[in-house]
């Protein structure tokens, strides 16, 4: 028996050490917006292999990121486990809150409020919702936060908006796309966020019609699989968040500068350093929670159909 015991200590010890090797990783989404900015930055630094997550995490925790072009894509992929966490807008986390019935996500954390506009053809007269009869007007996603703030602007100003249709058209479209669109002029408008509200400015001559300075624009949402399995990194990650917020509102020309490099990296699209700061003005970086917006935005999802009760709050906002 002894020597059984002996032979089993020495098979089980290298799976032991093995496994104590075995790295926890932590897969986070993000956008090529600036409005999602941390994530930018956090992505970019590790690129560099200067990891601002995985520092405050330790040795054991590798971080990899992934790149969603709007909300509704990001959170399924927190429902098919494909992703951990991610910076999102408010409007689809909401609706996955919704959808799963508290189940499945919360907010952790806050990101970023305004750096989003509706912007319009200079050389046509909108000015009204009632304005946009007839007219076209692309967004990053159906059921995105933009698309919703939209349909939920135009039902608001007395037009029939439905998803396939109704008294203007609201066409779901990517943002790099939308650019070409609207120098084309096959497009009336785009509600969109930054760099491209900057960018169809200074490269379409749009105008912005509606800003939304106040409105939460991004937020950090992770899995509650997450959350109950692994509370001590979450809680780590939750500070790491807030202090790259902080490192991002003292070193503005810094993380423009990484911002700057990571959307050419995401995009390989050249976008110059005057851009980046012109959009910049827009944005308000804060990891503070915008319970207020996520209010508003249940209205916004009640007008825009995508939600026909408003769902129970309760459980939507966690601070690990």
């Amino acid at each position: 028996m002894k020597v059984l015991l002996g032979w089993l200590g020495l098979l089980l010890t290298p799976v032991t050490a093995s496994m104590a090797n075995e790295k926890t990783v932590i897969r986070i989404g993000h956008f090529p917006n600036i409005t999602h900015a941390q994530g930018l930055v956090g992505h970019n630094l590790s690129r560099q292999g200067k990891g601002w997550f995985e520092a405050r995490l330790g040795p054991g925790v590798e971080i990899q990121w992934f790149i969603y072009n709007a909300g509704p894509s990001a959170m399924e992929a927190i429902f098919a486990r494909s992703i951990e966490l991610t910076y999102v807008g408010p409007g689809p986390a909401l609706n996955a809150y919704a959808k799963s019935q508290g189940e499945e996500v919360r907010i952790i954390a806050g990101a970023a409020n305004g750096g989003a506009a509706l912007v319009v053809q200079p050389d046509v007269n909108l000015k009204a919702p009632s304005d946009f009869k007839g007219k076209k007007i692309a967004t990053p996603q159906l059921g995105n936060t933009q698309d919703i703030s939209c349909r939920a602007w135009l039902a608001a100003g007395g037009l029939k908006i439905t998803q396939l249709g109704g008294d203007a058209l609201v066409l779901p479209t990517q943002n790099p796309d939308q650019l070409s669109l609207f120098q084309q002029k096959k497009i009336d408008a785009a509600w969109t966020v930054e760099p491209w509200v900057s960018r169809l400015e200074t490269e379409a001559g749009g105008k912005v019609l509606v800003e939304e300075p106040d409105t939460a624009t991004t937020v950090l949402v992770s899995s509650v699989k997450f959350l109950k399995e692994n509370r001590e990194l979450a809680k780590k990650l939750w500070q790491a968040h807030r202090e790259l917020t902080d490192w991002i509102l003292q070193n503005p020309a810094e993380a423009q500068r990484i911002v700057q490099a990571e959307l050419v990296a995401e995009t390989r699209a050249e976008m110059s350093g005057e851009l980046i700061a012109q959009a910049w003005k827009r944005i308000i970086f804060t990891s503070e929670t915008p319970r207020a917006s996520i209010q508003a935005f249940v209205s916004n999802s009640q007008k825009a159909g995508f939600m026909r009760t408003a769902p129970d709050l309760s459980r939507l906002f966690e601070t690990p």
